[in-house]
């Protein structure tokens, strides 16, 4: 069942954006790998990086989940689940240039969360790289550590 939805218009500044726990250290761009890359996901201690398509605002929304959601596959083009620790109650969301004290915050309950991260649209960015259609979602629930894992994997080309 679904306990929490919020929605956020976030600047991809650097073709990212990242969820992180709010006593994470901050993220410095250091797990950017060529296996991330290849998957459109970055994952650090206590962060999720979000690789877009767009360095532009992005719609995002995220969803807080009871248990596991139903796959909605047929409607996304890219989908990538991976684990997060939370230990703060506080998970801020941010573009990688926003001012950390400043950003949104979701507050959620203490634990290990699943994370399914879904990509849509994102074929609909124009040859400039600065208009499009895509968005995001992030799903999370609580559930046991898992390692990261592509679930439905669509081809990676060059930002604009």
């Amino acid at each position: 069942m679904l306990l929490n939805e919020e929605s956020f218009e976030i600047f991809a500044d650097y073709f990212q954006f990242y969820l992180q726990d709010e006593l994470a250290e901050p993220y410095g761009g250091e797990a950017w790998t060529d296996e991330a890359f290849d998957r459109r996901l970055a994952i650090a201690p206590g962060a999720i990086v979000v690789g877009t398509v767009r360095n532009m605002m992005v719609p995002v929304s995220i969803e807080i989940h009871d248990s596991e959601p139903e796959s909605e596959s047929d409607l996304w083009d890219h989908i990538v689940e991976c684990s997060i620790q939370v230990t703060s109650g506080k998970l801020v969301v941010a573009g990688c240039t926003e001012y950390f004290p400043e950003a949104r915050r979701i507050e959620l309950d203490l634990g290990c969360y699943r994370a399914r991260v879904l990509y849509g649209a994102l074929d609909s960015v124009d040859g400039t790289g600065l208009e499009g259609d895509d968005r995001y979602r992030l799903q999370l629930w609580n559930a046991v550590h898992q390692d990261v894992a592509i679930a439905k994997k669509h081809a990676i080309e060059a930002p604009g």
